[in-house]
């Protein structure tokens, strides 16, 4: 089916993550900022429509046999996916990431003085990221773990003392807009990632390992606000 430029980019992104590459070719945040049209965000960032159109229905016409379809998972699945694949990338590379950070503003840090605020942004990112899993892993996952848990077996589920399941996602989300930001910032700082030709080898594997996080951290994102946060509050619906 061809795309049009009235789609949603979220709900799109969500049916084929593939197009998450098109999306990033034009610099168009597909995460945060997943809830708006192709056309929509193409006027914002003044670029030609049909170009972007173009591209996305080129790849939706190759095979897609080797892709995942998070799409169809079951949310209790999709919430242990998350936690062991992106919480457990964040608490793994982030130390590397800092030690790397270290080094380099000390070597090279009198001739690129951004490499302090490259490594401030970082810093405050994995501080914030930390407690923001940490709440989704003790208080939202639970929640959603266990009306899926009601909906396979018809048990009773217990109202949240949280209320609704909007109220965290909606905090969700917002800490997701603000690392969305922040990131934004440190590719801009970074040259989008590009080590300057005094670059030596450690200055350049932290800009390879920064822009690895970045990307994992959009699709982090992006199976929370597209897929995860948007059944999740249906199916609260649907038990409450």
């Amino acid at each position: 089916m061809e795309v049009q430029k009235n789609q949603n980019i979220g709900e799109l992104v969500a049916k084929d993550y593939r197009s998450a590459s098109v999306f990033k070719k034009y610099g168009i945040d597909f995460c945060c900022q997943g809830n708006r049209t192709i056309s929509d965000a193409c006027t914002a960032k003044e670029i030609n429509v049909n170009n972007v159109l173009s591209d996305l229905n080129e790849m939706s016409n190759i095979n897609n046999s080797a892709g995942i379809d998070f799409n169809s998972w079951p949310l209790d699945l999709l919430t242990d996916y998350v936690e062991k694949t992106h919480h457990r990338y964040v608490a793994d590379k982030s130390p590397d990431i800092i030690a790397y950070m270290d080094t380099i503003c000390e070597v090279h840090g009198k001739n690129h003085t951004e490499l302090f605020e490259i490594r401030d942004l970082f810093q405050k990112a994995v501080g914030n990221l930390t407690q923001h899993m940490k709440k989704e892993e003790l208080i939202l996952f639970p929640f959603i773990r266990k009306m899926e848990k009601a909906k396979r077996t018809g048990e009773l589920l217990q109202k949240p003392t949280f209320g609704s399941i909007q109220n965290p996602i909606n905090e969700m989300e917002s800490e997701h807009s603000i690392e969305g930001d922040r990131f934004r910032d440190i590719e801009t700082l970074s040259n989008n990632y590009t080590p300057p030709e005094d670059a030596c080898n450690t200055y350049r594997v932290a800009f390879a390992m920064l822009k690895e996080f970045q990307d994992d951290l959009h699709l982090h994102i992006h199976l929370e606000n597209n897929i995860l946060f948007p059944k999740s509050i249906l199916l609260e619906k649907q038990l409450l």
